[in-house]
């Protein structure tokens, strides 16, 4: 018995020392100056996984996976490019095109521009692809040489989005979804609604797409020397079948090579020997070289807002951890202006009001605000932008979407209908108790959420019609809830310029008089490893008093998700582009 114990305690040890063994190696790998580079090095862009717009530590095993599951940041890899071109020991750029990733057209769109920028400065760029997915085909088509595989192929198969519709799954449950709405191009709520695209969805869908291919096909075709007719013709025929021999012929790629041939061109063009290795440095490494600017000294702020728009909550674009935020940059005398990088589809109307007036708060401090659109800045995250000084996007950015609806459920035909559940009520109040998500929304009710809908609708335009200075009329004939790219709405007024994040923080900082490298992210990763590794580190977390596992815990923080959405919201419908 006591040897038993006595083991235990001794695993319990290790385990500890190894645990600071673990906090020991990443602090002291955030805490390094960064990765040697050495002369005749390539900056190595793998093209894998997810690809976020920024990688902040949270989860301190999805830090530990990062390099399995993502590859690296959007913001590490525009950065690196551009610190590259004027890096001496940093001869070129070999992009990996092996495992696929996964990005939005915007924030391909960006590389690109990066990628033609660095090659004026007369050094090489080399892509290698087992298989080119259409996604790393357009970034790959910017390389001198594109090497693939003999055995591989090229994926070019042109634009299309496809929506799940949910009202037949609905109807068979017995739930019907009580939508108000403004806009008629707002189609966030279609697929509870009916069976297929409106017109109005199919329309801006539609306009979408075409505006997004014309992108790729000039991008490629102007990378591979051929006409933009050409790019078609390879969509059409299905290039993914041909032969790699054949997808050569085409121009498409060439030449045919192994990996290992590749990488010897690569190796020759670095000056190394036959048996010297390839020094590679991805963007995350070489990021860690440069020395971040100094926050307690002068600086452009770059606040990172990403994902849905909720009132609080872990995750996304939380109201009452952004606005706090803004304020505190407004009253920091360190920063001279802010710069809001925006990802987002929208989400909480009531949320976005808030960050808005935050956002007022900071320009009232004589201070310069700029934003810049990411792959998308629709609904609510148009309206966060809309009172910037100047707005930016790419041409594939999607935004606009200025619109509004309220969605409630009535679940009586599942609970009463088909699981027998009934209620009596009584109320001295006609609304004193709502129907929903009971019953049917009484008359009252929903003449008070469609006055709601309404109202948030005449605020958000009006919201834009001040920040763009444009009459609210005008921004009503283009707001409809219609989703413009950013090419439209540069046309429209709804922004300023074409232009990506590095573009904006240059013009910034021409504007606020400050160097360009005085750049600091935010929010600032917080630095408190341990406690966080020693959280994580517990199989079971408590909640309540009761101790559930962090599997059942996930799904209590989704249902809690869905409970807390509000029901006016100000979002755009998911565009999944294939």
């Amino acid at each position: 018995m006591l040897g038993t114990i006595a083991g235990v305690w001794v695993a319990i040890a290790i385990a500890f020392f190894c645990m600071l063994g673990l906090v020991g190696a990443i602090m002291g790998s955030s805490a390094e100056t960064g990765v040697k580079v050495d002369k005749h090095s390539a900056l190595y862009i793998d093209l894998k996984g997810e690809m976020p717009e920024r990688f902040q530590p949270g989860d301190i095993w999805q830090m530990i996976r990062q390099s399995e599951n993502s590859g690296d940041a959007l913001v590490d890899i525009l950065e690196s490019i551009r610190m590259a071109a004027n890096d001496s020991h940093i001869d070129g750029i070999y992009i990996n095109c092996a495992s696929g990733s996964t990005a939005g057209m915007a924030s391909r769109e960006e590389i690109v521009e990066a990628l033609r920028q660095f090659k004026r400065s007369g050094k090489w760029i080399v892509a290698y692809g087992d298989t080119y997915g259409q996604g790393d085909y357009l970034l790959a088509s910017m390389a001198d040489s594109l090497y693939l595989n003999p055995m591989g192929a090229v994926d070019v198969h042109g634009m299309a989005s496809r929506i799940p519709f949910f009202k037949g799954l609905l109807d068979k449950l017995g739930v019907e979804m009580q939508i108000v709405r403004v806009g008629t191009y707002k189609s966030a709520v279609e697929p509870f609604m009916g069976t297929e695209m409106s017109s109005a969805s199919r329309l801006q869908t539609t306009a979408m797409l075409d505006s997004m291919w014309t992108y790729t096909k000039d991008v490629i075709a102007d990378g591979r020397g051929v006409d933009a007719g050409q790019i078609n013709l390879w969509a059409d025929s299905i290039i993914s079948t041909w032969p790699a021999r054949q997808v050569e012929n085409a121009g498409a790629v060439g030449p045919l090579l192994y990996r290992r041939q590749a990488e010897d061109v690569i190796r020759n063009l670095c000056d190394l020997d036959d048996d010297d290795d390839l020094r590679l440095v991805t963007p995350t490494d070489y990021m860690s070289s440069k020395k971040p600017a100094d926050s307690s000294h002068d600086h452009i702020a770059v606040l990172f807002a990403v994902g849905d728009i909720v009132d609080s909550g872990e995750g996304g674009i939380a109201g009452d951890e952004m606005v706090p935020e803004i304020l505190r940059l407004a009253d920091d005398d360190n920063v001279q202006a802010l710069v809001l990088r925006v990802n987002s589809g929208g989400g909480s109307a009531y949320a976005s009001e808030q960050i808005w007036e935050a956002l007022e708060y900071f320009k009232s401090q004589g201070k310069p605000f700029y934003v810049s659109m990411g792959d998308y800045a629709a609904s609510g995250g148009y309206y966060i932008s809309c009172g910037a000084d100047r707005i930016y996007a790419d041409r594939t950015t999607l935004t606009g979407s200025i619109g509004v609806f309220g969605m409630i459920p009535d679940l009586s035909g599942l609970v009463t209908d088909k699981l027998g559940v009934s209620f009596s009520t009584v109320a001295t109040n006609p609304v004193a108790v709502p129907n929903a998500p009971f019953g049917p929304l009484n008359p009252e009710m929903r003449a008070g959420l469609q006055r709601s809908v309404d109202d948030m609708y005449e605020t958000f335009t009006g919201r834009v019609a001040a920040g763009r200075d444009m009459p609210q009329d005008s921004v009503k004939v283009i707001a409809e809830g219609r989703v413009w790219t950013g090419g439209a709405a540069l046309s429209l007024g709804l922004i300023d310029r074409i232009g990506g994040l590095q573009t904006v923080i240059n013009d910034m900082a021409e504007t606020a008089g400050i160097d360009a490298d005085k750049v600091v992210f935010y929010p600032e990763v917080g630095d408190d490893l341990l406690s966080e590794i020693m959280r994580q580190a517990a199989g079971n977390v408590t909640v309540g008093g009761v101790s559930v596992d962090r599997g059942t815990l996930q799904m209590m923080r989704l249902l809690d998700y869905l409970r807390r959405q509000p029901a006016v919201q100000a979002r755009m419908t998911p565009v999944e582009i294939y």
